[in-house]
């Protein structure tokens, strides 16, 4: 199959309003040539709508698209060089798999099919079901063919709305892995829209957190997780908890911050948010970043490291590791995630203990912003 893809997919201050709703503000986004580039958020933030004016299904109420140098807004979807796969596989019931993947080539006059659709579904790993009825497959293995019949017209670029939403939890991780081999092999763009936080990080190289029609933050899995510049990408993300402090001064290339009664160091390059003396910041670590100390213990916790104290109020066993509810005078519910190694038996429910974790590991956001922002969803039918 050919590499030679036509460029980057670019879009231009792309909007869609109806009527007064509008579904997504004004947008400039350019999705490199052969990157998985997944957009992720939840119901009604317009990631779909997104997609679908890239596909040409939706017509932008401002805006243009483009893929490479060719400005494709006004095309109907036939004639754009893309191709989305469904939720739904609308597969043909009536024909075997060959003939669902053989069809778009048929349908553009080709008559030797044979060679292409076999290729396609040894691409698949479905050789072997070529002869079966979609009503005989799993849906996994459905949703294979489906990629297959959109792969087989060589699109520039291969849409994918939500694809893996209707599959179990073990097979849609399955599934994850599939279609990031099927994209590394063919080499061509995948963009890929979904809500599950996990199968975008697992899949894509870049992310664009979407919510309310905004792109929230543009990066790598990695960075996105590590690096959040807002509370909604912090949250949504995974969990993080927030605490309120107060800027103290700097200290090098730090910033010293007071939390209650005590001190916290944030480094400089993860903080987002404005860092005047007196200024105030929310700051952010993630619960597996933590370690969780008896307070009889807290001599032995080595200098340097951010630490607060509490109580624990509450905790799950998970099999791998155990969550910890802790209230501390700066965050009533701070979660602490340890791993089940040699767990200390006396971290129960009431005992006092002491958090602390590599100041590396924390991260500044703006606190004017709201810390619930990243659970909210705008519940818009015509866009989810």
């Amino acid at each position: 199959m050919t590499k030679d893809h036509g460029g980057d997919v670019r879009l231009s201050g792309i909007s869609k309003t109806y009527g007064s709703f509008t579904a997504v503000h004004p947008l400039d986004l350019t999705v490199p040539e052969g990157s998985f580039f997944a957009l992720l958020g939840a119901s009604g933030c317009g990631k779909t709508t997104t997609l679908r004016m890239i596909a040409g299904l939706e017509e932008p109420t401002s805006g243009t698209v483009h893929l490479g140098d060719q400005d494709v807004t006004a095309l109907p979807p036939y004639k754009r060089p893309v191709n989305t796969v469904f939720q739904s596989y609308a597969l043909f019931p009536h024909l075997d798999i060959f003939e669902n993947v053989a069809f778009g080539l048929r349908r553009r006059g080709i008559r030797s099919v044979k060679k292409q659709v076999e290729e396609m579904l040894e691409l698949v790993q479905l050789g072997e079901q070529a002869r079966k009825k979609p009503h005989q497959l799993s849906g996994g293995q459905q949703q294979r063919v489906a990629v297959a019949r959109a792969l087989i017209n060589q699109p520039r670029v291969l849409l994918l709305d939500e694809p893996l939403g209707a599959l179990d939890l073990k097979l849609r991780r399955q599934m994850q892995l599939e279609l990031k081999r099927i994209q590394t092999e063919v080499g061509i763009t995948f963009i890929h829209v979904t809500h599950d936080q996990e199968e975008a990080m697992t899949m894509a190289d870049t992310v664009a957190v979407m919510s309310a029609g905004r792109v929230e933050q543009l990066g790598s899995p990695t960075d996105l997780y590590e690096n959040p510049h807002t509370t909604f990408v912090a949250n949504f993300l995974g969990t993080s908890n927030l605490i309120e402090a107060e800027v103290d001064s700097t200290s090098g290339d730090d910033i010293v911050l007071t939390a209650g009664d005590g001190k916290l160091s944030l480094p400089g390059a993860r903080c987002s948010a404005p860092t005047a003396t007196g200024g105030r910041v929310l700051v952010g670590v993630r619960p597996e970043k933590i370690s969780l100390t008896h307070a009889d213990d807290a001599g032995d916790i080595p200098v340097g490291r951010n630490r607060i104290t509490g109580r624990i109020a509450a905790s799950s066993f998970i099999g791998v590791s155990t969550q910890y509810v802790v209230d501390a005078s700066v965050c009533p519910e701070f979660e602490v995630y340890v791993q089940n190694i040699d767990r200390d038996p006396r971290l129960v429910p009431g005992a006092e203990v002491v958090l602390h974790w590599s100041p590396a590991h924390t991260f500044g956001l703006d606190a004017a912003q709201d810390i619930d922002a990243g659970v909210e969803t705008v519940e818009e039918e015509q866009v989810a």
